[in-house]
């Protein structure tokens, strides 16, 4: 799968961890930065990771910040983003069985990288159910999305 990773300077090392961890699974992964410690703006990355999801470039996002929620704020501020904070291995897939998730957002110093890549591993690995009743709830978020002022 194409997946995009962005960080911000709290996740920058997490996220240098799933690169080289998730590369051995033959995932094809396209780094978004940040590159360093150095303190850096979260909502950049949102907009690069949804960019990338949105152009085509990636099939979904996995987003490191020091917590996990300023990333997934950030990135469902973006149309077509749905973006969800996990730290367990069920939210992980079932994010995107139920609410079609396509972006996984992880907080670097919530949890360790061993749980960050069973955790990315269910996200990836998860498909959306396409049941009626979590359609209908998608569905359903997307009018909000698109019928806000």
């Amino acid at each position: 799968m194409k997946v995009a990773l962005a960080a911000d300077h709290a996740g920058f090392d997490m996220k240098q961890w799933l690169i080289a961890a998730m590369a051995e699974d033959g995932h094809e992964l396209i780094d978004l930065g940040t590159n360093s410690r150095e303190p850096v703006d979260y909502p950049d990355y949102a907009r690069a990771i949804g960019e990338a999801i949105l152009g085509g470039r990636a099939e979904r996002g996995i987003f490191v910040c020091g917590s996990g929620v300023g990333a997934c704020v950030a990135a469902n501020k973006i149309k077509g983003i749905r973006a969800g904070t996990c730290h367990d291995n069920y939210s992980g897939h079932q994010g995107v069985e139920h609410d079609d998730m396509n972006v996984l957002c992880l907080g670097a110093r919530v949890i360790g990288t061993a749980p960050a890549l069973e955790i990315s591993r269910a996200f990836l690995a998860a498909r959306f159910s396409n049941d009626e009743r979590h359609a209908r709830r998608v569905a359903k978020t997307r009018d909000i999305e698109l019928h806000q002022r």
